[in-house]
């Protein structure tokens, strides 16, 4: 016998319920979201266990259940883990789909632990939680970079307008043109010219709005080029470490250090999946059944982690590109096939998604030998 013991996480305090194989519930019980409340969980789900074994005479396993959110679970998971304890993720959709047939209505930390449970019960093959620290280092620094990114592009946006309006100033008798070409606001050399000329207009020339427009794109040239340093010194890190943790992906055509670190850090170990299928369809790559009468036929999956399928799309469409790669010559048969376009490259992910799980589970011994690359 199985008990389920489902959490609802939040930042300050967790919400355990345990349920049985009937959905009946046992016990509830609060605890803070520290590594004391997390000890104080085990020891109560331990309880609840013995409890259980008194009442029905059999013997009885905890299994712990949380939704799939890491930025809550982290600390969580692996305190269970270093205890010994199994811990599987609840995609949140199953848990909302569990909650609205429930019999309880609304929303609360007492309705959504048991939500978990249920949903746990529900779908016994759901992926168990690992302790993987180097993929939750690697997911710390890609994530980090992207803000960073994030952060630049949107500074680049508004420097972008503030040159323009510091285009009608003149000097020396010429217009000054302040419109870098796409794409070099995140180059070093070019950061540096425009710095150098918005510091040559002579302020006591402009009106006041003008002057206050020099001095923030003044500050916004320092800010781009600083989170530039820093995200290009993150993808040297990411790119280092990957070429240590994982470097048969990165023979994995298009494949670069940020995919390889993307689809590393998103998996979360991708051992923890029952089979390639399971990856597939935790990626959204796995088709979905579409037929009506005799046509058999799929559809694209738009569910599942959205992070790893752009990765796995980003490959596919690299390898398209290159002629002398498998996925063209795959993607070129799937076209004679009388696949579409998008078909043949829904496809491609799939078999992609075959292959990275496999590059990712492969044992160390096996991390040096090369991939073909050619059919």
């Amino acid at each position: 016998m199985v008990v389920v013991v489902g959490i609802d996480v939040h930042k300050g305090t967790h919400t355990a319920v345990a349920v049985d194989a009937a959905g009946r519930q046992l016990a509830q019980r609060m605890v803070r979201a520290t590594s004391a409340g997390h000890q104080q969980l085990v020891r109560w789900a331990g309880q609840v266990r013995v409890q259980v074994v008194e009442r029905s005479g059999a013997a009885a396993a905890v299994q712990f259940a949380v939704e799939d959110c890491r930025h809550l679970t982290v600390g969580l998971e692996r305190d269970l883990l270093t205890a010994g304890e199994v811990v599987v993720r609840v995609p949140p959709k199953l848990m909302a789909r569990a909650r609205s047939s429930a019999r309880t209505r609304g929303k609360s930390d007492p309705i959504d632990a048991p939500a978990i449970a249920r949903a746990a019960w529900r779908e016994p093959g759901l992926p168990r939680a690992e302790h993987s620290p180097v993929s939750r280092q690697v997911k710390l620094l890609v994530d980090h970079r992207e803000d960073l990114v994030a952060m630049r592009t949107a500074a680049q946006n508004r420097l972008r307008w503030h040159l323009h309006s510091l285009n009608q100033v003149t000097a020396g008798g010429q217009d000054q043109v302040w419109d870098p070409p796409a794409r070099s606001l995140d180059v070093l050399m070019q950061l540096d010219r425009l710095a150098t000329g918005v510091e040559f207009i002579d302020p006591d020339a402009l009106t006041i709005d003008l002057r206050i427009t020099r001095r923030v794109a003044l500050e916004l040239i320092a800010d781009i080029r600083a989170w530039t340093v820093r995200a290009n010194g993150l993808e040297r890190e990411i790119a280092t470490l990957m070429a240590d943790q994982a470097p048969r992906l990165l023979q994995l055509r298009g494949c670069g250090a940020l995919t390889a670190a993307k689809l590393v850090g998103e998996s979360a170990g991708a051992g923890r999946f029952r089979s390639e299928a399971a990856f597939a369809m935790h990626a959204g790559v796995a088709p979905v059944p579409a037929s009506s009468g005799k046509t058999s036929r799929h559809r694209l999956a738009r569910g599942g982690n959205r992070q790893l399928n752009a990765a796995l799309h980003r490959i596919a469409i690299t390898q398209v590109r290159l002629t002398d790669s498998l996925g063209h010559a795959y993607y070129q048969r799937r076209l004679t096939r009388g696949d579409t376009t998008t078909e043949a490259l829904r496809a491609l992910k799939r078999r992609l998604a075959r292959l990275v799980h496999g590059l990712l589970t492969a044992p160390d011994t096996t991390a040096a030998a090369p991939l073909p690359q050619a059919a």
